[in-house]
């Protein structure tokens, strides 16, 4: 979940939340400075524009109590529900100039998250009734990865990897500059036991012929079965027979994910739940 292993979640948002106040509101909001009584209470809500599945409220409180520790944020939609156009998703009062400061930051973060919510429910709706679990990936904006991975929980979806720290995936790029699917699998596991770690291993295959070496080899958790046509897939699943931990990735849309999950499939990986997700239409109005 987090970018540094010994980094909590709370301190993750109130470094990112400096960081974005800092590049956004620089050495001062004087637009609402000039025009706005530094004594001022604005009360505002937080308006649904697009149908989905809402994200980012308590991001959004976080985000208030550091602009003004005195806010008060009414939540009427909690994160993870179903929202439709004029929903109302919070009610805050907060020190106006204080609010306007937050407004960007605020509807920024939960659009993004939202959008990613939304989407990633969408796919676990497609696979529901199967056991089929979906994996969203690396493909992540830098440095709000741990925001968009917790979209992805909010809608439903499974978090892989949360950086190359935690879990070995050897991929074609590894296989190639090492020369081989068994030298890395060998390579690996000598570097495991050298550095006393404990990791997990995937290992990708790009047809059958390396499914087949990687069966020979054993030492791995995990065989990800990339860009497979359905035929080769089927094969494959029925070859590993139970005897690794399954995954597909590569080409999966809403539109296919349901018939990779019927092969039997442990883990379906989707990049496109965070690199392909529209941002969800909403709104922060001050109530008059």
């Amino acid at each position: 979940m987090s970018t540094k292993l010994e980094t909590t979640l709370a301190e993750q948002i109130d470094q990112f939340i400096d960081l974005a106040l800092q590049e956004d509101v620089g050495p001062g909001d004087y637009t609402s400075l000039a025009c706005i009584p530094p004594d001022s209470i604005s009360k505002a809500k937080l308006l649904v524009k697009d149908p989905g599945v809402i994200a980012g409220v308590e991001v959004a409180k976080a985000v208030f109590k550091k602009v003004d520790p005195a806010a008060e944020l009414e939540v009427k939609i909690e994160d993870g529900s179903p929202v439709s156009v004029g929903d109302v998703a919070f009610i805050v009062t907060c020190n106006s100039q204080a609010l306007l400061k937050a407004e960007r930051l605020v509807l920024n973060t939960m659009q993004r998250m939202s959008g990613i919510a939304t989407k990633s429910n969408r796919f676990v709706f497609e696979v529901e009734d199967l056991e089929t679990k979906i994996l969203d990936t690396r493909k992540t904006t830098p440095n709000i990865r741990f925001l968009e991975k917790w979209a992805v929980r909010i809608g439903g979806c499974h978090n892989y990897r949360d950086g190359l720290y935690d879990r070995i995936m050897i991929k074609d790029n590894h296989i190639d500059a090492c020369g081989g699917i068994k030298q890395a699998i060998e390579t690996v596991e000598r570097y495991l036991y050298d550095n006393k770690l404990s990791l997990e291993i995937t290992v990708e295959v790009r047809n059958l012929v390396e499914l087949h070496e990687v069966m020979d080899i054993g030492k791995v958790d995990r065989i990800m079965l990339d860009n497979f046509e359905m035929p080769l897939l089927v094969e494959a699943i029925a070859t590993i027979d139970r005897q690794y931990e399954t995954e597909a990735s590569g080409g999966i849309t809403i539109n296919n994910v349901r018939k990779v999950a019927q092969t039997g499939v442990d883990y379906i990986s989707v990049g496109a739940l965070t690199h392909s997700s529209i941002s969800l239409d909403l709104s922060l109005k001050i109530i008059k």
